[in-house]
C-alpha cells in the first residue's frame, strides 16, 4: 500500500510499469514470476518484483535487463536480517523426498541480500510495523527506515547520440544512410552492417549482446531496410512481446522513407506486421508457424533465441538467409542451449556465418550499477579459471573434493569457478541451479582441483530409496520431485520397484575446455564410484543423446536403460538413460531393464525413433549391455531369407524383420570378427532398423544409386551371416559362393 502511494508520486506511466507476483495489486500489467519471460525484448521504466511468497532465480534474471536506465527495479521483500530463514514456493520445489522443506538452507538469499547491502546504486528502506499505509499521502520515512539511499556519485554518464556512432556510414553500404543514421553506438553501425551480408544467398548472422546493447534494434533498422527493398521478412521470438523493440525501429525507419507503408497493429498498439509500396513486408509469427513457413520466408531473424529449444532453432535452419539475435549471460534463464548446443549446429550447416558481439551499452551507461549487482547476485558472467591456471592439469595432479555449500559460500573465487564451468559446459544450466547448488539437500558437488583450482566438476543428486507408498504412487501417475530416474523407470516403463534402491544420479558434469580429452571426467567418475559406491545400489545419468556422450558414459562402465520416445525442447535430442550397478540390488534392477531395452529398442526405431541420428542409434546399441543381447531364434526358412540376400539374389524387402533381429544383435555384442566401415553401419541402422525408404537412404549415404545402395546392403549382412549364421545360412552362402 505504501508503494502504491510512493508510485503514483513519479512521472511513470501505468503502461511502463510492471508487477512480478502473484496478484495485481497495482492495477498496472502484473506478470507471474514463472512467465517473466515476457519481458524479455521489451522496456520497463518500473518492474516491480514481490517476493513474499516466492522468489524465483531466473525470473529475477528476466526481469533486470528490461529496466531503463534511469528506471527503477524494486524488490519487495520480507525483512532483509530474517528473509533468509523464511521458505517460499521456490523452496519448497528443492525438497526433494526423503528430505522435507525445514532440510532446505538459506545460502543464496543470504548471499543474495549481502550482495544488496554491498552494491553500489541500492536504495534499501526497511519499513517499521507501526508504519501507517492508510494515508492517501506517502508519509516521510524515519530516520531509521532508509537504511541506504542508492546513489551514486559520480552518476553514471549515459552515451548521447551527440557523441556516438563515430564509425558512420560505411563507405559501401547497400542499406539506406538513414538506417545508419539511426544507430547509436560504433556496434550497432557494424551489427547493421553484418546483416547486409543476408543479401546473399546461403547466409546466415548471429548477433549477441547483454541486454541493453541494441542488438533487437539492430536487428528491426535491418528487417526495415530488405523490406523497403522488397524483401518478405518473417520475425520470430518466444513471445510477440519480445519482439516489441524490434518492429518499432523497423516501423520508424519504414515510415521515414515510404510514406505509403502500411502498418497492423496488435490489441495492444504495438507494429505486428509492416508492408511497404516495394511489395516488401516484416511479419510476425510463433515460433512453431514460423518454423513451417521460414522457407518460404527471403529473410527470417530470430529474436531473443536462446530463450528457444534447441530443436526449435534447428528448424529454421531450412531458411535460406537467417539471422539470429541472442542475449548473453544467461538472462534468458534458460540455460546455454544456443551458445553450447546450438552454434556447434549452426557450423556445421550449410550456411556462411557472419558473428557480431554488441558490447557497448544503449539502454542504460557503461558500468551500471543495477547489470554490475545482477551479474554478480546470480553469477550470469561466471567462468572457469582462465587457460594458463590449469594448463598442466592431468589426472595424477588433481585432488579430488568435495565443493560444499558454506565453503562455496564463503569462497567467491572457487564459486564463480564452479559454477562458471557448469554454465559453459551445459546447455541447462541457470540462474536457478546457484540456488539449487547452495540451497538443496538432495545435491551434492565434487570437483577435481588443479594448484587449488577447478578444472572438472560433478553435481551429484540422491534418489530413489522411495518407501512403498511413494512408489505406488508414482506408479499410478504421481510425480516424485528429484527423482527423474526411478520416475522414468517408474511411470513409463511400468516397474513399480523401481524407486526402492537408492542411487546416485550425475545430473551434470564439466571438464576445462584447455584440459578435455586428458580422461580427467573420467578420473572424477571414478573418485565419484569410490566414495558413492559402497553406499548405493546404482549411479546414473541421464542427457540429450549424442554420439561423443553416448561413448564417454559407456566409456566409463555406464549402460543405456531407456531412450526417450521424444525430443528434449532444451537440447532438440532424444534422451538418454544410463545406469551403473554397484550392488547386487542395483544390478538386478539394471539388468531386467537392460534386457527389455535391448528387445524392444529396434521396434523403436522404426516408430517414434525413426528420425533418431544413425550415428545415436549406432552408440545407443553398443552401450547396451551384451548380455541383454536377444538370442536369434530363426527358423530354417528365414536363414535362407537372411543369407540369399546376403550371398544370392535374395531381397531385404521380402521379409525385414529377421534382417533386424540379426543388425540388433551386431550392434550389442560387437564381434571382433565382424568389421563393418561407419557407412555400413548406417546402412544397418537407416534401412534395416528405421525402415527408411531405398532412395532416401542412398542420398543420405551418397550411393550413386538405389540399386548400389541395396548391392551394399546385402554385403553387410555377408559377415553378419558367417558370424551368426546357422548350418543351413551356412550351406546357402558356400552354394552362392561356389557358382
Amino acid at each position: 500500500a505504501c508503494l502504491e502511494t510512493i508510485l503514483s508520486t513519479l512521472p511513470v506511466g501505468i503502461t511502463d510499469t510492471t508487477l512480478v507476483g502473484p496478484e495485481d495489486r497495482l492495477r498496472c500489467e502484473q506478470i507471474e514470476q514463472p512467465r517473466a519471460g515476457r519481458l524479455l525484448g521489451t522496456t520497463r521504466q518500473v518492474v516491480i518484483v514481490d517476493a513474499h511468497e516466492d522468489l524465483q532465480p531466473n525470473a529475477l534474471g528476466q526481469v533486470v535487463g528490461a529496466v531503463d536506465g534511469g528506471g527503477l527495479l524494486i524488490l519487495l521483500t520480507p525483512a532483509l536480517e530474517t528473509w533468509p530463514d523464511r521458505r517460499n514456493g521456490f523452496d519448497q520445489s528443492l525438497a526433494v523426498p526423503p528430505f522435507a522443506i525445514d532440510d532446505v538452507t538459506g545460502r543464496f538469499k543470504r548471499r543474495l541480500v549481502e550482495t544488496i547491502r554491498e552494491h553500489r546504486g541500492i536504495a534499501v528502506v526497511e519499513f517499521s510495523d507501526d508504519r501507517d499505509t492508510g494515508s492517501a499521502e506517502p508519509a516521510a520515512l524515519a530516520e531509521d527506515e532508509l537504511v541506504a539511499n542508492g546513489l551514486t556519485n559520480p552518476a553514471p554518464i549515459l552515451s548521447t547520440p551527440d557523441t556516438a556512432p563515430a564509425a558512420g556510414i560505411p563507405p559501401d553500404a547497400a542499406f539506406p544512410a538513414a538506417a545508419y543514421d539511426a544507430c547509436l553506438t560504433d556496434d550497432q553501425v557494424g551489427a547493421l552492417a553484418a546483416f547486409e551480408s543476408l543479401a546473399e544467398p546461403g547466409r546466415a548472422v548471429v548477433l549477441d549482446a547483454d541486454r541493453g546493447r541494441g542488438k533487437s534494434s539492430a536487428a528491426g533498422l535491418a528487417a526495415g531496410c530488405f523490406a523497403l527493398a522488397g524483401d518478405s521478412v518473417l520475425v520470430t521470438a518466444p513471445s510477440v512481446a519480445n519482439a516489441t523493440e524490434l518492429f518499432a525501429r523497423a516501423d520508424e525507419l519504414v515510415a521515414e522513407l515510404d510514406a505509403e507503408a502500411a502498418v497492423s497493429e496488435d490489441s495492444r498498439g504495438a507494429p505486428r506486421e509492416i508492408d511497404t509500396s516495394s511489395g516488401g513486408r516484416v511479419r510476425f509469427r510463433d515460433p512453431s508457424a514460423a518454423a513451417s513457413e521460414c522457407e518460404a520466408a527471403d529473410v527470417v531473424v530470430v529474436d531473443e533465441a536462446a530463450a528457444l529449444p534447441v530443436s526449435t532453432l534447428e528448424s529454421f535452419l531450412a531458411a535460406d538467409r537467417i539471422a539470429f539475435a541472442t542475449t548473453i549471460h544467461g538472462y534468458e534463464g534458460a540455460g546455454r542451449g544456443f551458445s553450447v548446443r546450438f552454434r556447434d549446429r549452426l557450423a556445421e550447416s550449410d550456411h556462411d556465418v557472419t558473428e557480431r558481439t554488441l558490447a557497448a551499452p544503449i539502454r542504460y551507461a557503461a558500468g551500471d550499477p543495477i547489470e554490475v549487482w545482477a551479474f554478480r547476485a546470480l553469477l550470469l558472467d561466471a567462468r572457469p579459471p582462465v587457460a594458463p591456471l590449469v594448463a598442466d592439469a592431468t589426472p595424477d595432479s588433481v585432488e579430488y573434493r568435495r565443493l560444499d555449500p558454506d565453503e562455496l559460500l564463503a569462497d567467491e573465487r572457487l564459486l564463480r569457478e564452479a559454477f562458471g564451468l557448469l554454465v559453459l559446459a551445459h546447455y541447462r544450466t541457470e540462474p536457478n541451479d546457484l540456488a539449487r547448488l547452495l540451497d538443496a539437500p538432495n545435491l551434492d558437488a565434487r570437483a577435481l582441483v588443479h594448484d587449488g583450482h577447478v578444472v572438472s566438476v560433478a553435481l551429484l543428486a540422491r534418489e530413489g530409496d522411495l518407501g512403498a507408498e511413494a512408489r505406488a504412487m508414482m506408479y499410478e501417475g504421481g510425480r516424485i520431485r528429484g527423482n527423474m530416474l526411478p520416475d522414468v523407470l517408474t511411470s513409463q516403463l511400468r516397474d513399480e520397484a523401481a524407486g526402492e534402491p537408492a542411487g546416485v544420479r550425475v545430473v551434470r558434469i564439466a571438464t576445462h575446455h584447455e584440459v578435455r580429452a586428458r580422461g580427467l571426467g573420467s578420473r572424477l567418475l571414478e573418485r565419484v564410484r569410490d566414495e558413492f559406491g559402497s553406499t548405493v545400489d546404482w549411479l546414473g545419468t541421464g542427457f540429450g543423446a549424442t554420439p561423443d556422450l553416448l561413448s564417454f558414459w559407456r566409456e566409463n562402465g555406464f549402460r543405456t536403460l531407456h531412450v526417450s520416445t521424444t525430443r528434449n525442447d532444451a537440447s532438440g535430442e532424444y534422451s538418454a538413460l544410463m545406469l551403473d550397478p554397484t550392488s547386487d540390488t542395483g544390478r538386478a534392477l539394471y539388468d531386467r531393464h537392460a534386457e527389455r531395452f535391448a528387445r524392444r529398442f529396434p521396434a523403436l526405431c522404426t516408430d517414434s525413433l525413426a528420425d533418431l541420428d544413425p550415428d545415436v542409434a549406432r552408440e545407443v546399441l553398443r552401450s547396451t549391455p551384451d548380455e541383454a543381447a536377444t538370442p536369434l531364434e530363426f527358423t530354417d526358412h528365414e536363414w535362407r531369407i537372411v543369407a540369399g540376400a546376403a550371398y544370392g539374389p535374395g531381397l531385404f524387402d521380402v521379409d525385414p524383420g529377421p534382417f533386424r533381429e540379426l543388425a540388433g544383435r551386431y550392434f550389442v555384442t560387437k564381434p571382433d570378427a565382424v568389421d563393418l566401415s561407419e557407412r555400413e553401419e548406417r546402412l544397418l541402422v537407416l534401412r534395416v532398423l528405421q525402415g527408411t525408404d531405398w532412395a532416401t537412404v542412398a542420398d543420405r549415404l551418397e550411393f550413386h544409386s538405389s540399386g548400389q545402395c541395396m548391392r551394399a546392403l546385402g554385403e553387410a549382412f555377408q559377415p553378419l551371416v558367417d558370424e551368426y549364421g546357422s548350418e543351413e545360412a551356412l550351406e546357402i552362402r558356400d552354394r552362392f559362393a561356389t557358382e
